[in-house]
């Protein structure tokens, strides 16, 4: 799973996701691509899930891109903890994704592949997606 080797704070806010992708919006790498249509946190075992389940259906041809990295570290107290003492230890690596940004791009295998490989992924996300090509 993705997990960042060193942050520069240990412990972050929350915060909220809100408003619309600055960039990412298109797709740069590769020739097809999935793009959120709803902001959510991306957690690393979802981007991990996403991967295997188009990695298996083009049975590792092509290339695939993810263009998102969960930096964000998430806190969680262990079960029966009594309110106080603090925050808790990071638990996991989330990504904040904002509407309009894509999240994979694929190249090297036909549109129909691509579409059903990127439904796929789409499955294991928690926000909703759209199928987008690469305007050149």
């Amino acid at each position: 799973m993705l997990t960042p080797r060193k942050v520069k704070h240990r412990k972050h806010q929350r915060g909220r996701v809100t408003g619309q992708s600055k960039g990412a919006t298109s797709v740069d790498f590769g020739q097809y691509g999935i793009k959120a249509v709803e902001s959510r946190w991306v957690t690393a075992r979802q981007i991990e899930a996403a991967r295997r389940a188009m990695t298996r259906f083009v049975q590792r041809s092509g290339k695939i891109w993810i263009r998102i990295f969960p930096d964000k570290p998430i806190t969680a107290k262990g079960a029966e903890v009594p309110m106080g003492k603090g925050k808790g230890a990071v638990d996991h690596f989330v990504v904040p994704v904002r509407r309009g940004r894509v999240l994979f791009e694929m190249d090297g295998i036909d549109e129909d592949t691509a579409k059903e490989a990127l439904r796929l992924a789409a499955h294991k996300l928690p926000m909703k997606t759209k199928f987008i090509k690469r305007h050149s």
